[in-house]
């Protein structure tokens, strides 16, 4: 008799098959829930700074640390080298324009003006000799000329009286030919000595003026040299307060070596170093403020130095108004330099998060403020305490500002307090 096989639901091959759909949705769903728990972070809201984005008044600024500084210093320099002998006033003593502070000495600058004193002397006695020969040359020439008129009378006397006897023919002709050519050769000759005397007047007087020249030009000059050694005492030009003075006795200092300075101590200015990143955003006439004993005080921009050093440059600023009573040279002071324009924005209060974000992105809270989660932003200019945002939130919306040193790989940040 035959008998009715059943079919079997539960075959192996469908087993297999549902064993391995199973196997890989377990696989799926641990893979995702793997993946959430990779990009969820938990924590204590207490342990994050939660900020709000607000709109308000916004000006850029720098906070710099200035030094009070005199408006006006006189800087002492070495104008001639030498050894220091002597130091009149210690650093830091008031002094009166014209007071000693310290003398040098210079071999070398005693030995020059010997040298140019004897130089000056030589030509003195060149242009003494000179004029010496001058009058003695004048006085031959003077001789010879009396001696020529001389002659020329006694040859015109021979020579008329000739020419009536030649007339008369008491005389030859040839008697009288010399008495004539005698006449007329002192009378050359007068003209020859005259010339001679005239040509050498003005060559003595020529050389004259030039010794002359000569010796006031090296009376000049020694007098110049002279003036050196005054030099070698260094004064005060101005009243006010000697400072950074530096010369020891038998200290050799060099021309043009700075000495130390004079403060006048009447007016103040504010001298800060700023990055040089700002170098082309500091200008002359920029405003500035400062807070000095609880009293906020208006600062201007005087001059900008434009050498960099360190990756700094310096800035002088003045006050605007009253100089605050009591302060010192040396004393540092807290400055506030405007780089902008008061105007509205966006603002978002500073944080350690920009550090790891550079700006690009922060985790903003959702309404519910049970969870933050990333948003891409723009941050533009920013002052120490917020930053302008230029998009990516708005007024009201609150952000995680402190640092995300430990929770920057985490797209979702959930408040296990909330």
């Amino acid at each position: 008799m035959d008998r009715k096989i059943e079919k079997k639901k539960w075959t192996p091959r469908r087993v297999i098959w549902l064993s391995g759909g199973v196997a890989l949705v377990v696989l799926i769903v641990y893979s995702l829930l793997s993946t959430t728990r990779g990009s969820t972070l938990r924590i204590e809201s207490e342990r994050l700074t939660i900020s709000e984005v607000t709109r308000a008044e916004f000006q850029e600024y720098i906070t710099q640390t200035g030094t009070v500084s005199p408006k006006r210093t006189h800087y002492l320099d070495a104008t001639q080298g030498g050894k220091v002998v002597e130091v009149f006033l210690e650093n830091g003593s008031f002094v009166k324009a014209g007071d000693k502070i310290l003398q040098l000495d210079n071999t070398d600058l005693h030995l020059d003006i010997m040298y140019r004193e004897a130089q000056l002397f030589e030509q003195i006695n060149n242009l003494r000799n000179t004029r010496l020969a001058m009058e003695q040359n004048s006085l031959a020439l003077r001789g010879n000329l009396l001696e020529i008129d001389h002659q020329i009378a006694n040859t015109q006397r021979v020579y008329e009286q000739s020419l009536k006897l030649l007339e008369k023919k008491l005389i030859s002709q040839n008697d009288f030919e010399q008495a004539q050519e005698n006449y007329e050769y002192w009378t050359k000759k007068k003209e020859l000595t005259l010339e001679t005397q005239r040509q050498d007047s003005i060559l003595r007087t020529i050389q004259l003026e030039q010794l002359e020249v000569s010796v006031q030009r090296m009376q000049a000059n020694l007098e110049v040299v002279k003036m050196k050694l005054e030099d070698l005492i260094i004064r005060a030009p101005i009243d006010g307060q000697l400072t950074s003075l530096d010369a020891e006795v038998g200290e050799l200092k060099a021309r043009g070596e700075r000495l130390g300075q004079i403060d006048v101590l009447d007016s103040f200015k504010i001298q800060a170093a700023v990055d040089e990143y700002y170098i082309s955003r500091v200008s002359t006439g920029q405003k500035a403020t400062a807070e000095i004993s609880s009293k906020s005080y208006q600062l201007i921009v005087k001059r900008v130095y434009t050498e960099v050093r360190d990756g700094r440059f310096l800035i002088d600023l003045d006050f605007e108004g009253w100089v605050p009573e009591g302060i010192r040279r040396g004393q540092s002071i807290q400055v506030r330099l405007m780089l902008g324009d008061l105007a509205q924005a966006v603002l978002l209060p500073r944080g350690g998060f920009y550090q790891k974000t550079g700006g690009n992105w922060i985790y903003v809270l959702d309404e519910s403020k049970q969870f933050a989660t990333k948003r891409k932003i723009s941050i533009g200019r920013y002052n120490p305490h917020v930053y302008e945002v230029l998009e990516g939130l708005q007024p009201g919306e609150r952000c995680i500002t402190s640092s995300y040193d430990n929770f920057e790989d985490f797209d979702r940040i959930v408040f296990s307090d909330k």
